[in-house]
């Protein structure tokens, strides 16, 4: 299995301050950003190899210009598994968990996974088929994210919500038509909040499985939400829940 190019200020990192394996650090020459000489002591202090290039060879690198001056080559990333992460020990804390069924945009993907880390999620579910995983582009977007919570890829979504349900979740679906609608839910608890594809939503099998429907209140514009957007809304609602006494 081939290596991973991250790039950018925050998906580099994140990358260096967690545990992924960090082989060289390539930096533009050019470069004075003051964050990008902090990632470069943090890089030496872990023994991380640091090389100076040209802006081009940051851009061959990279695959794109968007780079900000670094580039790091990595292990590839590491999925979690459902069952490990199950027994993992948590505390006192409900479990708080986002799955996402058949995300296929990496700018979404990312940017669910930035909302859910920010909202104190801990954990994101991805389906191994039939969706976007975790790539360079889905890093960037996450603003290094995904270095930060589990991302944990499992084969089959019904199963793995009924192992959920079976470990004391509560499973909630976003879908428009619902009747029920996210600040009148009991959002605390162990809960998974599950967000369908950009346009097909949820699958059927997947919706069945949740315990109820929610929809998100709107007062004009367009039909629906982007399915990050509508991510982003109700992890926080359920974050403000779960903060009160």
């Amino acid at each position: 299995m081939s290596d991973d190019i991250l790039y950018g200020v925050n998906p580099v990192r994140e990358a260096l301050r967690g545990n992924r394996r960090a082989f060289e650090l390539f930096v533009q020459t050019s470069g004075s950003d003051h964050r990008i000489a902090k990632i470069v002591a943090l890089a030496e202090e872990k023994g991380v190899a640091v090389r100076r290039r040209e802006r081009s060879d940051l851009e061959r690198l990279a695959g794109n210009s968007h780079h900000q001056g670094l580039v790091l080559r990595v292990a590839p990333f590491a999925y979690t598994d459902l069952d490990d992460f199950l027994a993992a020990p948590t505390g006192d804390a409900p479990l708080f968990l986002l799955m996402l069924d058949g995300i296929q945009d990496p700018q979404n993907l990312g940017a669910l996974i930035r909302s859910a880390a920010c909202a104190g999620a801990q954990g994101v579910i991805i389906p191994k088929d039939r969706a976007c995983g975790v790539t360079p582009v889905v890093e960037k977007a996450s603003a290094g994210a995904v270095e930060t919570l589990p991302v944990i890829q499992v084969t089959n979504l019904v199963q793995a919500l009924e192992r959920l349900k079976h470990a004391g979740c509560w499973a909630y679906g976003l879908a428009g038509e619902a009747e029920k609608d996210i600040y009148q839910t009991d959002l605390r608890g162990n809960l998974v909040l599950v967000i369908g594809s950009e346009g097909e939503g949820m699958r059927p099998l997947v919706r069945k499985q949740c315990d109820g429907l929610l929809a998100i209140p709107q007062y004009g514009g367009v039909s629906s939400l982007n399915a990050s957007v509508a991510g982003g809304i109700v992890l926080f609602e359920a974050a403000r829940q779960r903060s009160r006494p």
